[in-house]
Order: C-alpha cells, then structure tokens, then sequence
C-alpha cells in the first residue's frame, strides 16, 4: 500500500523539488524506516490515518533502537518533507507532523527498573524453549555488565575470559574495554553455550557470536528490543521498557549503591565523564528523598 505512495513521493522530490539523486534516496530512506515501524507494529494505516501520536511512538521507538538525536532530527524533517507532498496531493487533509517535536535527548533519562522488576522480566523467560536459556543469558550478561544492545549482539566467544570474572566489550568507535561479570551472568552463559549453542549449525562468518538466532547467525538489535517488549508485557510491567533501560538501570543503581563516578564511566565505556554525569543528578534525588523519609530535620 504505501509503494504507491512512496512511488509518487519519488517522483514529486526529483521533478518538483528538483533533488540530487541522493538526497532523493536519503529522504526514500527515512520514509522506509517509518513504513518498518509500521508493518512491525502491525498498524495497518494510510497516510490519512496517521496521527500525532503514532508519529510520536515511531520517534521513541528510533530513540530506543539508539539512533543518535541528529538522525533523528534528519527523519523528521523526511516525515514532514512526505506530509507537504501529502497535503499537495490531497492524499490527506492534515498534517500530523505539526506538532512533532525531536526530542532533546540530552535531558530526556529513560525510565529506570528497580532490580525486583529486573528480577520479574527475567523470571518470565520460558526455559522450556531452547531460545528461552539464549535469552536469561542475554538479560542476566546485559543487566550484569550494562552493556549498549550494539555491543551485546557483537560480542565475540574469543571475548569471553569467564574463568576471571571478565569480558572485553567493543564500544564506539571501535574502543575495547574491559567489564567485569556478575556469577549468575557467566552460569547462564555456560550453560546456553553448553546446552543449547552446541547443538547448532552455525552459519559461515558467525562462528565466534555469542548469541545467534534459530539460523545460526548473529542476532539483530531490532530483535533483542522486541524479545524484551514481549517480556515486559508477560511481567507486567508498565514503565516504557527498552534495552537501553537495563544499561540505564545498571549504572542507576551502581550510582545510588555509592560507586564511584570514574568507575563506572570506565564501565559504560562512556569517552567523557559528563555523559555519566546524569546519573549524579539521580544521585542527589536519592539522597534528598532518603534525607525526606529519614532526617526528622529535612522538612519542607
């Protein structure tokens, strides 16, 4: 359905708009990853039929999938680019990117799990299914580590030095660095890598992957983020969950246990300690809500 549309879309930024070949396909592009948030959602809708908030919920969902505030921005000047040709063609009378807004990413701190909500995502994996020991072990490594989803489906076995406690990540840009791993982490790895790794036929070029899919090839970022949304909703969980949510958790409640901030800057392979910085705000909420409940002098 929306081949028609992107068709017309095509024509109207070469003929009308008069565009470079590429600049063609860049704004192609960015209506594509519209088109895939929709079909994955299962939103059978026209471009009519889309509102404010379906345009809302896709920009969240780039942002979870960690696309960078200036991709961002670039696909929403697309959108609103393919709603201008939209309102010319009449193919709809109003245009729901209006009000879109990007997000200032900077200032925007997802919602964070406590370690019980944690506990209850985990706990609704099903370990009866060979996928379900793959999966305690991917949200046990990422929760023990607070690893980007990126590196987690890039991690290599030849990284793994579990006997110590330890794993080498490959962060931005290419940086290694070392993590150490909690205990339950590396049991669940050994044992999906025992168990159930073991038993597969591994696709060519995939033979040092940690994690692989049914295929025997290395899983995709898109797909650790809609085995999670599924986990969320069997615990029950209501808070806006995605794979970021566990790093942020992760460093959240290293922060409020009293680590040191250079620590776990080292430990989110974060370049400068001003992006591990929000976490201190957090901190002083925790402090000044701890001081509220307990200090019979801290009344406001």
């Amino acid at each position: 359905m929306w081949e028609v549309y992107k068709r017309g879309y095509k024509a109207w930024l070469q003929l009308e708009k008069s565009l470079a070949d590429n600049s063609v396909e860049a704004y192609l592009h960015d209506l594509d990853k519209f088109i895939e948030y929709l079909c994955l959602s299962k939103e059978n809708k026209t471009p009519a039929d889309i509102e404010l908030k379906h345009l809302e919920e896709f920009i969240r969902w780039i942002h979870e999938l960690g696309m960078t505030a200036t991709s961002q921005a670039r696909i929403i000047s697309g959108l609103r680019s393919f709603y201008k040709y939209c309102i010319l063609e009449q193919i709809t009378e109003k245009d729901p990117t209006v009000l879109l807004e990007a997000p200032k990413l900077k200032r925007l701190l997802p919602d964070t799990l406590s370690f019980e909500e944690i506990e209850q995502i985990i706990s609704a994996i099903d370990l009866s299914l060979p996928e379900g020991t793959r999966n305690k072990a991917i949200f046990e490594t990422m929760y023990s580590c607070g690893l980007r989803v990126s590196e987690l489906v890039n991690l290599k076995i030849s990284s793994l030095y579990l006997d110590v406690g330890f794993i080498k990540v490959i962060g931005k840009g290419d940086k290694q660095r070392l993590v150490p791993i909690g205990t339950d982490a590396v049991k669940y790895i050994q044992i999906y890598k025992n168990t159930v790794r073991n038993q597969m036929k591994v696709a060519q070029g995939h033979e040092d992957v940690l994690f692989l899919n049914r295929r025997g090839k290395g899983l995709s970022r898109v797909m650790i983020f809609l085995i999670l949304k599924d986990l969320v909703k069997k615990a029950e969980i209501k808070k806006n969950v995605s794979p970021h949510t566990f790093r942020h958790s992760f460093a959240t409640h290293l922060v409020e246990g009293g680590a040191d901030l250079r620590a776990v800057q080292e430990m989110l392979g974060h370049e400068s300690i001003t992006t591990t910085e929000i976490y201190t705000h957090l901190d002083r909420d925790y402090l000044r809500s701890t001081l509220q409940q307990y200090h019979p002098g801290f009344k406001h």
